[in-house]
């Protein structure tokens, strides 16, 4: 174009058209893109679309041309020395953000990329920008997220283990006749729970609450072998919510000579009332397996939970806990239609 690039023989417009095609370097690339399209007398703002770059780079490179020719189309950061980010810096800051400050003396909670920057500078010596540590993280695939409350297990590491061990155990080795599930209870509330959501920009999505929480509160139980749930309702959650499910289970495997119940430590499964239940002749063929105290990743049915609260709980604009258990009700029956279809193909 003229005024922005000086005039060329044909001959160095068809070199520079060469040296496209045999250029290996995608950024280099896109410089030779956007000066070949200037040569071929397209516009600014077409290239701009057309490569999806800035105004200000089209510019940039049209006068690094003018300058110094095809020598300057070459990232010139390569005369900055030795790369900053290399695998030993990325490896560091990686092991870094993935452990406590208190670790690196900083007494604070929570990482910032300034107080990231002064560690890496004790750990590898190298100090960098704190757009360059944006990149950083960026490139070690961090992300800032939502920490996950828990409570340690107050046994022993290896008593742990030797738990989860005979529960797998169980599984695994699991008789035709018998059956085993995992069981927890879920709290449904009429407030919703808040949670994120995709919105466009300027836009704040509003939920609604009622303002007086109702609840209500689910048993269910996750067969080990088909994934099928197993549930019941009631406005408590008491001892009486937990021996209305064990009565469902007994009915729905009524063939089944034995069902195992894998469960949490939650005081309502260990009371008076539930050993009268499994005293009887129906309930003798329940046998409880405790997990060990506060170990819910270890219960599969905590995963369904979850995948209730983001379908139907967190957000919803239901008015009254009818209309919300409707919608709970009709998730959990979809998602057993769906298991069985993936059993059945």
């Amino acid at each position: 174009m003229e005024g922005i690039l000086p005039t060329l023989r044909w001959s160095d417009k068809e070199r520079i058209r060469k040296h496209l095609h045999a250029c290996g370097d995608a950024k280099l690339k896109t410089r030779y893109l956007i000066l070949v399209n200037l040569i071929n007398d397209r516009s600014v703002p077409d290239i701009v679309i057309a490569l999806q770059v800035g105004r200000s780079t089209v510019y940039a490179v049209a006068k690094r041309f003018r300058e110094l020719g095809e020598a300057g189309l070459v990232d010139r950061r390569e005369e900055n020395g030795q790369r900053k980010l290399d695998e030993r810096y990325l490896a560091s800051l990686h092991t870094v953000v993935e452990s406590s400050m208190r670790d690196y003396g900083w007494r604070r909670s929570t990482w910032t990329r300034e107080i990231l920057m002064e560690t890496l500078v004790r750990e590898t010596g190298v100090r960098i920008h704190v757009s360059t540590m944006s990149t950083a993280l960026r490139m070690i695939g961090a992300r800032q997220g939502r920490p996950k409350p828990t409570v340690g297990c107050p046994w022993s590491a290896r008593a742990k283990s030797r738990r989860l061990r005979e529960i797998k155990a169980l599984i695994d080795n699991l008789p035709d006749d018998e059956v085993a599930v995992y069981e927890d209870e879920v709290d449904i509330h009429l407030n919703p729970k808040i949670g994120p959501d995709w919105m466009v920009p300027g836009q704040q999505k509003e939920v609604l609450t009622p303002g007086k929480n109702v609840k209500r509160y689910l048993a269910g139980a996750v067969d080990t072998r088909t994934n099928e749930l197993i549930w019941v309702e009631d406005e408590k959650k008491d001892s009486l919510l937990f021996i209305l499910l064990l009565w469902k289970l007994v009915q729905h495997y009524s063939d089944a000579k034995v069902i195992h119940v894998i469960l949490d430590n939650y005081s309502i499964h260990s009371t008076k009332q539930v050993d009268v239940s499994l005293a009887t002749e129906h309930g003798q063929r329940l046998q409880l397996h405790f997990l060990p105290p506060y170990c819910p990743d270890h219960n599969r049915i905590e995963r369904v939970w979850r995948d209730l609260h983001a379908a139907v709980t967190r957000n919803h604009q239901c008015e009254s806990i009818t209309h919300l258990m409707t919608e709970v009700r009709y998730w959990l029956r979809m998602r057993n239609r769906k298991t069985q279809k993936t059993l059945a193909a």
